[in-house]
């Protein structure tokens, strides 16, 4: 769709059609298998949910993204003159920081399953900002045509209807619809429920000072009167200022019987340990990234270190470009610019790994020396963009044979 064809009437903002909003379905089906509401809010409150959310969206965030201008000779070069490439790299509305418009739009595509940006274009057809928007104010419609609609319910009352053109939406896992992305929360729901079930038994559990619940055994027949003396007795040691500490003193032959199973006894702490490495699993984090370093070593750290990039952050920056470069740019601005993450920073390797690299390279004709400098973020020095050859390779029908001069 381009914009002779919306000036003519073919995309309008009044069509009406099928609505879809995740929204109304989760307002219907918020319990979890185990009871209780399995909110958003609560399910990403999580210890673990957190850290596997806040690793993914401030690592990605803080990647750079850049506009690129394919060059004649199949390279690539920055396109730092065109508007959209400011508002990747710097400032993207009057408000942010580029860095809080992609962590923003991350940690609703980690959640929500969906994130949205209205866009602002100039009157050259390039888009100059782009303001977030909260997937709860958003319902996804259908147009016959097959392209999409959005309209926006906005905080001060009323409706804003965009076409297609002027939104960007990243769906993470899109749904049987083709239209909205699937949350990770919704989609787990009974792992959530269960973590939240949890951690709600050891906050009583807590609350309680971890007071055990037990049986009061008299060797004789009490009266009723006597039965609520002993218990307002005890009752009134136990709870003494909220105290779990004290020395209670039981006469008559009274013995204590504990009731309820102690967190040992019931498995729950290695239980609460599996739902969390469950947690992990659903946003494809390594356990050690997440900070649960039970069975973590030197070895296993730096490999999982690894296998967050390429099995988590590289596919997800993957599903951001693409809807980035279909969103943002036009369809014949996409012949010559592509928006890409660079994710080389996060595979670099420590000193002595990089500088190994470096000098295969080099050595090896496909990078110079101001190219090493630059990742190393030092100053271009004087013929630092030549290319070494090995002396020892030449194509092939051109090498002198052995005893010819």
């Amino acid at each position: 769709m381009n914009w002779f064809t919306k000036i003519i009437g073919r995309e309008n903002r009044g069509e009406p059609v099928k609505i879809s909003d995740p929204y109304l379905g989760e307002f219907f089906n918020q319990s979890g298998r185990y009871g209780g509401t399995v909110s958003n809010d609560r399910a990403s409150g999580l210890a673990t949910a957190n850290a596997c959310i806040s690793i993914i969206s401030t690592t990605l965030a803080s990647m750079p993204l850049n506009l690129y201008q394919r060059t004649a000779n199949g390279g690539r070069e920055k396109a730092v003159e065109h508007p959209l490439y400011a508002a990747l790299h710097n400032q993207p509305n009057q408000t942010m920081t580029a860095f809080e418009l992609r962590e923003m739009l991350l940690v609703s595509l980690l959640i929500n399953g969906n994130a949205y940006a209205k866009l602002s274009w100039n009157g050259r057809g390039q888009v100059y900002a782009l303001d977030p928007i909260n997937p709860a104010n958003v319902s996804v419609e259908r147009l016959e045509s097959g392209r999409l609609r959005y309209r926006v319910s906005k905080p001060g009352g009323g409706t804003e209807i965009l076409l297609q053109d002027e939104m960007l939406h990243i769906r993470n896992r899109i749904a049987n619809d083709g239209v909205m992305g699937i949350s990770p929360v919704h989609h787990a729901r009974d792992t959530f429920a269960l973590a939240l079930a949890q951690q709600d038994t050891a906050n009583n559990q807590a609350d309680k000072g971890n007071r055990p619940e037990g049986v009061l055994t008299f060797p004789n027949v009490m009266s009723a009167e006597n039965k609520n003396r002993a218990l307002a007795a005890l009752e009134a040691k136990i709870n003494n200022n909220g105290k779990a500490g004290g020395v209670l003193l039981l006469d008559g032959g009274v013995k204590w019987e504990p009731m309820a199973f102690s967190s040992k006894d019931a498995e729950f702490l290695e239980s609460r340990k599996l739902t969390n490495l469950d947690i992990c699993r659903i946003w494809g984090v390594p356990p050690t990234v997440a900070r649960i370093l039970d069975h973590g070593t030197y070895s296993n750290v730096e490999s999982e270190s690894k296998a967050l990039v390429v099995r988590c952050l590289a596919p997800m920056a993957k599903r951001i470009e693409q809807a980035m470069n279909i969103a943002l740019l036009t369809p014949e601005a996409r012949k010559n610019r592509f928006i890409e993450h660079d994710l080389a920073g996060l595979l670099r390797g420590d000193l002595q790994a990089r500088y190994e690299a470096y000098r295969v390279g080099r050595e090896w004709g496909w990078l110079s020396s101001n190219e090493i400098r630059g990742w190393e973020n030092l100053p271009e020095i004087e013929s630092g963009d030549e290319y070494l050859s090995p002396l020892n390779m030449a194509p092939l029908g051109e090498r002198q044979p052995a005893g010819s001069e």
